[in-house]
């Protein structure tokens, strides 16, 4: 996975000045936050950032976390959300309905420098499942239809591994569980014999590696990853965007894109919540690093 030079502010200048087109002012913001975890823990984990927007903006700052990730996806696309942190397919899914309705501005990097993620399948230690070979005629549950690591690569590569996803072709069943807190949740219940999140796949499995969703069950108590084991686990995924609407001004832009560059300085303890771990910041990204992420959804729609 590609590694990335550190930010500069300079270089959010230079990006700031080079795509922005938006032109006026705002009389609020509005930052949508996608599902995975409860509501209320997603605006518990954003909260920091809310009140870093509204000082640096002067204006009112709003979080928006829908039960699902349409409810972000539609609200960039109608205009009533003005910045997001987006899976790659989400945003693939954004640009496909109009490709100029945001812009991707920043991505998360890892504490190794990259800037990929992987989608993982777990099960219960107890359920006696270690790879997918014993997931026959077993419930497989997935996040979102929208999800990059919940749903679109595992749809493309499990298969292509020879695992139909057809539901009692060779798994018993396909469930959505409508996120990635649920599906970790639903495994260690015994709702599901096994699941599909995402994590960074660095550092330790007992902690529910560096960061990801397992990180932040782990950190909120909701299991215990002695508990759980994993069965399989994806090629590397490019991290998703953050991304801005392409009309908003470009100072707003700007004091943005540096703003989340600056997060992990600024309040390290606001930026683990912000990133779901551990995790060097964020650093600029552009539209070419999902032109493959892209090309998946469009073959998943035919």
């Amino acid at each position: 996975m590609k590694k990335i030079i550190p930010l500069t502010i300079a270089a959010l200048m230079t990006f700031g000045t080079a795509h922005a087109d938006g032109h006026g002012k705002i009389s609020e913001f509005r930052i949508g936050i996608l599902g995975g975890e409860n509501a209320q823990d997603r605006l518990n984990s954003n909260e920091c950032l809310r009140e870093m927007t509204e000082d640096l903006l002067g204006v009112e700052t709003k979080l928006f976390a829908p039960a699902d990730y349409n409810g972000v996806l539609q609200g960039l696309l109608g205009g009533t959300i003005d910045m997001a942190w987006l899976g790659a397919s989400g945003y693939a899914k954004v640009w496909l309905n109009d490709p100029k309705a945001v812009e991707p501005v920043m991505v998360k990097v890892n504490v190794d420098g990259g800037y990929g993620y992987y989608s993982v399948g777990f099960a219960r230690k107890d359920a006696d499942i270690k790879n997918l070979d014993e997931m026959k005629d077993r419930v497989f549950a997935f996040g979102d239809p929208n999800s990059t690591s919940g749903y679109l690569i595992p749809s493309i590569e499990i298969p292509a591994a020879g695992y139909s996803m057809e539901p009692g072709d060779y798994f018993g069943d396909i469930k959505f569980s409508g996120g990635h807190e649920q599906t970790i949740v639903g495994v260690n219940n015994g709702d599901f014999d096994a699941g599909v999140t995402w994590a960074d796949g660095l550092g330790n499995w007992e902690d529910g590696y560096n960061s990801g969703a397992l990180r932040k069950a782990v950190d909120a108590g909701l299991v215990d990853m002695n508990d759980l084991v994993q069965i399989w686990q994806s090629k590397p995924i490019p991290e998703g965007p953050v991304v801005m609407r392409t009309t908003l001004p470009a100072d707003v832009k700007v004091k943005m894109a540096t703003l989340m560059a600056s997060l992990p300085s600024i309040d390290p303890d606001c930026a683990y919540g912000v990133l779901q771990g551990d995790a060097k910041g964020f650093m600029p990204i552009g539209h070419d690093a999902y032109e493959v992420i892209i090309e998946a959804r469009k073959l998943q729609a035919k």
